[in-house]
């Protein structure tokens, strides 16, 4: 009778714990399992994928980015190169 109690006490602890993850983490899992959702659907196509973020009123957002690496060609990179010059 010990090892019947034994096991469903661990049961119901995992029941428990796997109830916990859920709801800790329900934000991050409901976002994977539409990833896994859409990766998984055969007509699903992501460049017909529409911007769904908020605005939130600013409507000189754009959807170009800056790029990560400026333009090496500019005056300010030139302007902070160091002279080739020769000091005598």
């Amino acid at each position: 009778m010990g090892a019947l109690t034994t096991s469903v006490i661990a049961i119901v602890g995992l029941v428990l714990g796997w109830i916990t993850i859920e709801v800790a983490c329900k934000p991050c899992l409901d976002k994977g399992r539409e990833a896994i959702d859409r990766s998984l659907d055969p007509d699903y196509d992501p460049d017909d994928a529409v911007n769904t973020a908020p605005d939130n009123g600013n409507s000189t957002t754009s959807s170009i980015r800056t790029p990560l690496i400026p333009d090496q060609n500019s005056d300010a990179v030139a302007a902070a190169a160091p002279s080739t010059a020769k000091v005598v």
